[in-house]
């Protein structure tokens, strides 16, 4: 299979009333955990790195991308490299030359105003070289000075109508919106406000995306691909089963010096964890 782009993804996922999935990577084992799993499910599939994860990588985004796209190449499913929450300009530009077909550019911790004419800026530099271009709303703050909330704080939502005006205004492609998920959850108890998910289906013209997946159990993931949700971001339930898997294999094995039999089993946790994902994501 060759690269395709996330955008193919989401317009097919959403013709078929599915969400395509979409997962952090870290490491090499994640990126070999993601194909995997993608391909026991026979379903495509997003590898995405965050700007997080350059910083992880001491700030070098080229050797994790180029393995993500040699990886892409070989799968027997199509693959979609995205770059995720990204605020950097300049590792934003590195995007195209990367291998990236997508972006999603973060600007929502900003004044409405800001992420606005920031968004705007970010997506008219996207689309003059052929990148599809996500972008975040939460809730924010009023006129009383605070700062605005995080679009993933607990409580943060999105306004429905305020959200119509800012995909208008900043043409971007893609809007991940705040219905109750939260980043980085450890537990899948997580509950979504499916009222104000619907509101928002029927509101936008353009792809929902839900981030922090990783708490929500799996009903919660099928009612919001029945709510109008197309790109599912999933990262924490990677490094859960990642983790878990290392420290069995070393609480077993105390005297392990040699790291490829505990990465093993933690890439083959993460493909068991990725192939459950797409799965509950397919329609019934």
């Amino acid at each position: 299979m060759s690269l395709v782009t996330t955008g193919e993804l989401v317009t097919a996922a959403a013709a078929e009333g599915s969400a395509v999935a979409a997962f952090n990577i870290i490491t090499l084992e994640h990126i070999e955990a993601v194909v995997a799993g993608a391909e026991a499910a026979d379903t495509p599939v997003v590898l995405q790195v965050s700007e997080n994860a350059v910083r992880f990588r001491q700030g070098r985004l080229l050797p994790l991308a180029r393995a993500a796209v040699a990886a892409a190449e070989r799968a027997a499913v199509p693959v979609a490299l995205h770059l995720d929450h990204v605020r950097s300009e300049h590792l934003l530009r590195q995007a195209p030359d990367a291998g990236f077909g997508s972006v999603m550019y973060d600007a929502a911790r900003l004044p409405y105003a800001d992420n606005l004419a920031a968004t705007r800026a970010a997506a008219d530099w996207a689309h003059a070289r052929g990148l599809w271009i996500e972008a975040e709303l939460g809730e924010i703050g009023g006129g009383d000075g605070r700062s605005p909330k995080d679009a993933h704080e607990p409580g943060a939502r999105t306004d429905p109508a305020q959200a119509r005006a800012f995909v208008a205004d900043t043409g971007v492609d893609a809007l991940a919106v705040a219905v109750g998920s939260v980043h980085a959850m450890t537990t899948r108890t997580a509950r979504l406000d499916h009222a104000l998910l619907k509101r928002l289906s029927a509101s936008l013209d353009v792809p929902l995306v839900l981030h922090g997946s990783s708490g929500l159990p799996d009903d919660e993931l099928t009612a919001a691909v029945a709510g109008g949700i197309t790109k599912v971001n999933v990262g924490t339930a990677l490094n859960l089963a990642m983790t878990a898997a290392i420290r069995a294999h070393l609480t077993a094995h105390p005297e392990a010096a040699d790291s490829r039999p505990y990465l093993t089993a933690a890439r083959e946790a993460m493909t068991h964890t990725v192939e459950r994902v797409i799965r509950t994501l397919r329609p019934a």
